[in-house]
């Protein structure tokens, strides 16, 4: 087995407020790491579910998409997303949701979970 085999492949996250408001990528990371998804146990984070952060006129928009199209938590999730956000960064916050379909690739961390599938 070779040196590479043995490094998990991480996927980092980077946001437009990474540039324009690094001081709250942090907060917003917390934050958000408090949302899960119910039926894989896993947070909105780890998952990648948000794709986009920006802050525009001193308001924050947020692009998320959710693991499946008809995911019966996704209302909560989504509202959920936009309160703690609003929470940690003390200005509103809009949520846009994506339409293109999730998958294992956008995990910020694709070896965090067992999911019993050969891949």
């Amino acid at each position: 087995m070779s040196e590479n085999e043995n490094e998990i492949e991480t996927n980092p996250i980077r946001w437009a407020i990474h540039d324009t408001h690094p001081d709250l990528v942090q907060p917003l990371r917390a934050a958000l790491s408090q949302v899960a998804d119910p039926e894989i146990s896993l947070n909105i984070i780890q998952l990648g579910l948000i794709r986009k952060v920006e802050i525009v006129d001193d308001a924050v928009k947020i692009y998320m998409v959710l693991t499946t199209p008809f995911c019966p938590y996704g209302p909560a999730m989504i509202e959920t997303t936009r309160q703690k956000a609003q929470e940690a960064l003390n200005k509103p916050v809009t949520i846009e949701m994506g339409m293109e379909p999730w998958d294992f690739s956008m995990m910020e961390d694709s070896g965090s979970f067992d999911w019993g599938l050969y891949v």
